[in-house]
């Protein structure tokens, strides 16, 4: 939707919900003569004919914000959600995420970021209705209510829909701190609700960037150098140029450009390029990254954390445990292929992509076409899968340099292969890990030490100081058991392979190595591995809550039958909690998942049928990341290819799931990412209950080959 026809549509109440604020006039453009004026930074309006339309800042892709965030406006406003028109936003700073510092969709922030402001916007819009109609019938507003859409005053039996009261409420001014209902009067917020798109996903309408077409558009694919430092040496334009339907060879800053008519003459030119490529200096190799990452763990890092004095606590303990664990870098595999479709003219870009960044798009699409930022209209489509991946533009660069060479609308789409093999990684993380138990069995220091390379320093670089990565302690540094003595140091580990944001980022790894080695101390301690993490929480935290939660769930106290073995794991990513109970047995050598039990904290819940979902994909993304999949690279080159040796858990392997939530009046916290983290734990630690083999490197298929 393009920022000027959102502003100028007709009689229309928009309210915005950062301060100042003000009601944009009902008739008229906000630049006519004597018109108030109102930033173009609305999340909310109501026009005339009684349509109420939510614009969301956030990218749709699949974790149901299209339904979560309308759900939390439909509550104030009291206007049923399901009657209400969603649209995504168009780049601008009104929707920056205070927690990500931009307009991204990531972090499990959605909800976390937008509630209050959410909530703000419906009741402003609520009061100011409520406010036009008592003005209107001469009565004070406390007598009038607000409901279904209608402003009514019982009393004299008087009703005006929202629609008949706009051009009134629009102007009156916009209360700043509006009354917003107890938590007791919501009948919206926390009640199960059926997704609002899910009809025009099914029906083919709801467009994601794959579906887009426009006139006169070309398709274009892209030969990219295999190695990771490599460039281009040569290649066949006119061997290309001859395949039916090719259009042009142009070269782009990711290797090149073959444009056809359609996809399958375009991934024809590109075979006919017979493009060569030099691998470049010091191409990378799993076999190097991960020697010098064992010889860098056993050294002193930049310390993240230090409580008391973790060596000597260790030293002077009555038994010790030390263990290294090892994790592969891992591929995003999004269902929907990288693609994104532009069109550079004289006047400005227009550009659709599935993004998770529109702030970044936007500024790297001017940059290309040379143009200043007001002049690129960014459509966000629908994401088919994002888990950090849509946060990056590489993507949307190709798209945008192709279109400024030929100077028509091309959409450039990514193969399979493309897409795992020029992905921003899941770095691969290394972490050494010592403690000492006391003479009553319980913790008395610990020491950790990752080797990891830093996504912080790529992205954020402004974040990374005096050799540390503020956030690659998540999962690691951040424990919430007792620990007297507790020390952490980390090491960036500069590799040159490009990684990024991936789901849970950092939890994803250090909560296996830190649940993996919490249960092989509770062994060292001969105890229960469920009991020993009740020893180290106190009770009545939200940690020990969530662990006796899923505990209970699970029925861990319950006998099991013959052959099948538990494991259970806590995790965090960043204010959510949560744990998990996996069950497995085994066939033959390979053990098979039958069970996954989850309870989970993540404050106040908008919509629990959005959430179940959630929890319960990212439980199945770190299932089948934690059973087969790794990303090896040989001079600089991927190893992996497609499904076929990439593999993602198959319908018939996936287990029976339970999800439980904890009940909480705490402000929402992040949903999207929590299951990941403690899925692979739960399973190696219910394999090491079945085999008595302790798994401490990743993928678990590496260990039964």
């Amino acid at each position: 939707m393009q920022r000027s026809h959102f502003l100028t549509s007709g009689a229309a109440l928009v309210v915005a919900v950062h301060a100042p604020v003000r009601a944009l006039a009902a008739t008229g453009s906000p630049s006519a003569s004597g018109a108030a004026k109102l930033s173009p930074s609305a999340w909310l309006r109501i026009d005339e004919h009684d349509v109420v339309t939510v614009v969301l800042g956030k990218s749709e892709m699949g974790q149901g914000v299209n339904t979560s965030l309308p759900m939390i406006v439909a509550e104030e406003l009291e206007y049923p959600v399901e009657r209400m028109h969603v649209v995504f936003a168009p780049p601008d700073p009104a929707f920056k995420d205070p927690f990500l510092g931009g307009q991204q969709t990531g972090g499990s922030t959605s909800v976390k970021s937008t509630f209050e402001p959410l909530r703000t916007a419906g009741a402003r819009a609520r009061e100011m209705l409520v406010a036009a109609a008592a003005k209107r019938w001469n009565v004070a507003a406390a007598e009038c209510t607000a409901r279904n859409g209608t402003v009514v005053h019982a009393a004299s039996h008087r009703s005006a829909r929202y629609g008949e009261l706009v051009a009134d409420a629009a102007a009156l001014p916009v209360p700043e701190k509006p009354a917003l209902k107890p938590r007791e009067a919501w009948t919206v917020i926390g009640k199960g609700r059926k997704r609002l798109d899910t009809l025009a996903k099914a029906t083919g309408k709801a467009q994601y960037g794959i579906d887009v077409r426009l006139p006169g558009m070309l398709i274009a694919t892209i030969a990219k150098t295999p190695s990771m430092t490599g460039h281009v040496l040569g290649y066949d334009a006119a061997a290309a140029k001859k395949v039916k339907g090719v259009r042009a060879v142009v070269p782009v800053s990711s290797g090149i450009a073959v444009v056809a008519d359609n996809y399958w003459s375009a991934q024809q030119g590109k075979n006919a390029l017979n493009a060569r490529f030099a691998a470049g200096p010091k191409p990378p190799s799993t076999a190097h990254i991960a020697a010098d990452a064992r010889a860098l763990v056993k050294t002193e890092g930049a310390v993240g954390r230090n409580d008391g004095d973790a060596a000597r606590a260790i030293a002077g303990a009555a038994k010790t445990v030390s263990a290294t664990y090892e994790a592969p870098y891992l591929a995003h595999t999004t269902m929907e292929p990288m693609n994104a479709t532009a069109h550079v003219t004289r006047a400005g870009v227009e550009v659709w992509a599935p993004t998770q960044s529109q702030e970044l798009a936007q500024s790297v699409i001017a940059k290309i076409a040379g143009v200043k930022p007001e002049q690129v209209t960014l459509h966000t489509t629908f994401l088919g899968g994002g888990f950090g991946r849509r946060l990056e533009v590489d993507y949307i660069q190709d798209a945008v340099e192709i279109a400024k060479a030929v100077r028509v609308p091309v959409k450039v789409v990514w193969s399979r292969e493309d897409d795992i093999q020029h992905d921003f990684y899941r770095p691969a993380a290394t972490t050494a890990m010592s403690a000492g138990l006391d003479a009553n069995g319980k913790i008395a220091g610990m020491k950790s030490t990752l080797v990891c390379q830093s996504i912080v320093k790529r992205a954020l670089p402004a974040l990374f100081k005096n050799g540390l990565d503020p956030l690659a302690g998540f999962g690691l540094a951040d424990v919430q058991y007792t620990i007297p003595n507790f020390h952490y140091s980390y090491h960036h580990q500069e590799t040159g392979i490009p990684v990024g944001f991936w789901r849970a980022p950092y939890s994803n790894a250090n909560a296996w190595s830190t649940e993996s080695f919490i249960d092989e101390l509770a062994h060292a301690a001969g105890r229960d591995p469920y009991a020993f993490r009740q020893d180290h929480l106190p009770p009545g935290t939200r940690a020990r809550t969530v662990l006796d939660l899923a505990a209970t769930t699970a029925g861990w106290s319950t006998p099991l039958p013959k052959g099948v073995f538990r494991g259970i794991a806590f995790a965090t990513w960043d204010d959510s909690m949560i744990a998990t109970v996996a069950e497995i047995s085994m066939n033959g050598k390979t053990p098979h998942v039958r069970r996954l039990v989850s309870a989970v904290d993540v404050g106040t819940i908008v919509n629990p049928l959005s959430l179940e979902a959630q929890v319960t994909s990212a439980m199945l993304y770190g299932l089948s990341a934690a059973l087969t999949q790794k990303v090896t690279f040989t001079n600089g080159a991927v190893d992996q290819h497609n499904f076929y040796d990439y593999t993602v858990l198959r319908q018939d392997a996936v287990p029976l799931m339970t999800v439980v939530f904890v009940p909480s009046t705490e402000k929402p916290s992040g949903a999207g990412e929590i299951g990941t983290p403690p899925v692979a734990p739960a399973v190696t630690n219910a394999i090491f209950a079945a085999t008595g083999k302790r798994i401490r490197s990743l993928p678990i298929s590496d260990t039964f080959a």
